[in-house]
């Protein structure tokens, strides 16, 4: 894990998004980035409930982690899906010799490439929004200092998306986190709508994306919704 300058660096540009509507997806794009930056693993990836308690996966910072949890929520089983239904941390897991605990998403985890995984839960007090899962492409233990920044950060981006509402708010809490899961099809369809138009990859279309929502002071729903429904051309963010 990197020296507590960076990590206290880290902690104040999560905390600098906690402002109102603020971007959902880019925050949470972030959170991943940075735990493969502060903790040393190699991809990192984030699941939020929809309002059926069903987990969805909303941030990833490589394909081959992104499809790996794709996998994990249609075979239902692995370390976010174990970590959400629990409410507690799953760490230091060899994948390995994981086999008998997850016999379908432990082959495919290996094939990806990762040996070792790890999850923490987003939650408030009781409440559990979701999970963030951790791979490291060999098995590699996390001390208890980085299991603890890394639930700190999950806590960080918990209370970033509650907005500081209570609990009891039900309705708004349902309301907000759908529509973060809204955001992040629309993002989807966007992503591949720019990659096919210029010729470029999915990963680099995301990354023009961001960089065209920041330089432009807006967020990357509305850069999102303008590639889809035709209002911004998508050779502009190639030629800017």
């Amino acid at each position: 894990m990197n020296g507590s300058p960076r990590l206290a660096k880290v902690f104040v540009e999560l905390a600098d998004t906690l402002v109102d509507e603020f971007d959902t997806v880019d925050f949470l794009q972030m959170l991943v980035d940075r735990c493969v930056e502060l903790l040393g693993v190699d991809a990192a990836g984030l699941m939020l409930a929809d309002q059926r308690g069903n987990l969805q996966l909303m941030a990833s910072t490589v394909e081959r982690s992104r499809l790996l949890q794709l996998f994990e929520l249609q075979a239902e089983e692995g370390p976010c899906l174990e970590c959400f239904s629990t409410g507690r941390p799953v760490v230091n897991v060899d994948l390995a010799e994981a086999r008998d605990r997850w016999p379908r998403f432990t082959p495919a985890a290996l094939e990806a490439g990762f040996g070792g995984t790890h999850a923490v839960p987003m939650r408030l007090r009781r409440q559990v929004i979701g999970a963030l899962n951790l791979f490291t492409d060999r098995q590699a233990a996390l001390d208890e200092d980085a299991v603890a920044v890394a639930q700190a950060m999950a806590d960080v981006a918990t209370i970033g998306l509650l907005h500081e509402r209570t609990l009891s708010e039900q309705g708004l809490l349902s309301e907000q986190l759908q529509g973060a899961l809204t955001s992040r099809v629309l993002i989807e369809q966007a992503k591949g709508l720019l990659a096919a138009r210029v010729d470029i990859s999915v990963a680099e279309a995301f990354t023009r994306m961001r960089t065209h929502a920041r330089g432009n002071g807006v967020t990357l729903t509305a850069v999102a919704t303008a590639l889809v429904d035709g209002s911004l051309d998508a050779r502009v963010l190639v030629t800017a």
